[in-house]
């Protein structure tokens, strides 16, 4: 089971650089933090070398899928913005499914460390490379060529609202460092533990399940205010850079959004994938439940 929820560390918490951050052998001040705050970072629970790995393999299968030798179910425009897929042929900002595909990702899928941070916070969970997208590679670079730069405030469980496979943990195994340059992300400190609306649901009319609002330490209060539709400011929001290797780990309910770099020239790649506590959806609805919510 979910521990209890510790102290308030978005309200006591100092906000040094490094707050939120976490090593390897502190998985469950980290599990305390991330309960309490919707995200923790751990540091060091990649080598370098492995990160230089994942990086180079998950280039190459970037190359591959533009060249068209890879299957298709790599390659998606769900994610990003291009109806047409004009832009997605020409630069793959996605490859999904990438855990096929890189044996560095597959191997940090099977970590220790990762198993029981996730355990710690979600209890019995689950992962499949049949489900959705699997673990993906995202480039998020701001070039003209680029499909994908940003994404708006928005929460997770928003792309399913209508499935039961929440609660959810996400991970990101940043490939780069992060920076205004860049772009970064932001975060609403406690926002995971905010109640959904009565009668709980969503902008696209879609009804949260009832089970997905109590795990991770949810305490269902009321939010101060109504989540920005784009890129708006939000008030107690904070900015978090991560360096090259980092694991950043975001509950499903937390409010978050991603900022365009400010230099054309400038690359943000990363790993991500996610873990469930609820129902898993089946081999036959990996693409056809995302509810594409968030601003581009």
């Amino acid at each position: 089971m979910p521990p209890e929820p510790p102290p308030d560390y978005a309200v006591s918490g100092p906000r040094a650089p490094d707050w939120g951050v976490f090593g390897p052998g502190e998985v469950d001040e980290a599990a305390a933090f991330f309960t309490a705050n919707g995200w923790a970072t751990l540091r060091g629970l990649l080598s370098d070398h492995e990160v230089t790995a994942m990086t180079d393999e998950c280039a190459t299968a970037q190359r591959q899928l533009v060249a068209g030798e890879l299957d298709a179910r790599h390659g998606t425009v769900i994610l990003v913005d291009d109806p047409d897929g004009t832009r997605t042929a020409a630069f793959a900002n996605y490859v999904v499914h990438v855990d096929d595909l890189s044996p560095t990702v597959s191997g940090f899928m099977a970590s220790p460390v990762l198993d029981t941070f996730v355990s710690s916070v979600l209890g019995p969970a689950w992962w499949s490379d049949l489900e959705r997208f699997g673990v993906v590679f995202q480039d998020a670079r701001p070039s003209a060529a680029s499909s994908y730069s940003r994404i708006g405030w928005h929460t997770d469980w928003q792309s399913g609202p209508n499935l039961d496979i929440w609660p959810s943990v996400a991970f990101t195994v940043h490939l780069d460092a992060t920076s205004p340059d860049n772009g970064f992300l932001r975060v609403v400190p406690g926002s995971h533990r905010w109640a959904t609306p009565a009668p709980y649901v969503n902008v696209n009319g879609a009804v949260v399940p009832e089970g997905s609002r109590s795990a991770l330490g949810h305490t269902a209060t009321p939010p101060p205010q109504t989540m920005p539709l784009r890129f708006e400011k939000v008030p107690n929001e904070i900015a978090l850079y991560a360096e090259r290797g980092d694991v950043l780990f975001h509950d499903a309910y937390l409010w978050h959004a991603a900022a365009r770099a400010t230099s054309d020239e400038s690359v943000r790649r990363h790993v991500r994938g996610s873990f469930y506590a609820g129902t898993p959806m089946g081999d036959d609805a990996r693409y056809d439940e995302f509810v594409k919510n968030a601003a581009r």
